[in-house]
């Protein structure tokens, strides 16, 4: 039956409903329908108010990528904030419901979620382009990784104590997954500072 205030309901509602019902039973039972039955109302509110389930499923991306960035220190150097802005995005990319509703989350998430790092970046002497570039390279590296890691773990007693991390042909333990991960975002910082060094102030 449909609650007497259908027209209050709002896209926020909406999104929090949906999000509600991912956590709970995951991604392909999110539906305009369900979504309106956990609401109380016809669908009808629910379509007009956020459009179709595309929409309903990019704003539900869009909400999960919310205050992504972490707070930058005063006078912290970039790299150390795109560290620690690298950990973040992978910890909520792994932590989500659904890493595949993360990873179809349209362009203006990650564009909202990088503003804060590009910031630093160029508050710290990178151009606005150099800050783009390096910005869209640490964020595919860390969408990439965590794609590829879903999935490959092994258990620790499948590998031995004397090998390099990631060298295990059957796979990869959950502390090699870690330890890649901290080099990858090493050794690409170690070549975005290499290649930009002297690049000049930021640019107006």
């Amino acid at each position: 039956m449909a609650r007497p205030n259908d027209l209050e309901l709002d896209a926020a509602e909406i999104v929090a409903a949906a999000v509600e019902i991912l956590r709970e039973q995951g991604l392909d039972a999110v539906s305009m329908r369900t979504v309106a039955n956990r609401l109380g109302v016809s669908p009808v509110p629910v379509y007009s108010r956020v459009g179709n389930k595309e929409a309903l499923l990019d704003a539900v991306a869009a909400h999960l990528f919310a205050d992504l960035a972490p707070p930058v220190d005063e006078g912290e150097p970039w790299p150390g904030y795109a560290d620690r802005w690298c950990h973040e995005l992978r910890r909520r990319l792994s932590s989500a419901p659904e890493p595949r509703l993360i990873l179809r989350a349209r362009r203006h998430a990650y564009v909202e979620a990088s503003r804060p790092l590009v910031a630093a970046m160029r508050a710290d002497g990178l151009s606005t382009p150099a800050a783009v570039q390096a910005c869209r390279l640490l964020m595919w590296a860390t969408v990439g990784f965590v794609a590829m890691a879903e999935g490959q773990t092994v258990s620790p007693d499948e590998g031995s104590t004397d090998r390099i991390p990631g060298s295990h042909p059957a796979g990869v333990t959950p502390q090699d997954v870690d330890g890649l991960f901290d080099m990858q975002v090493r050794f690409l910082i170690a070549g975005i500072v290499d290649t930009w060094r002297g690049s000049g102030p930021a640019a107006d």
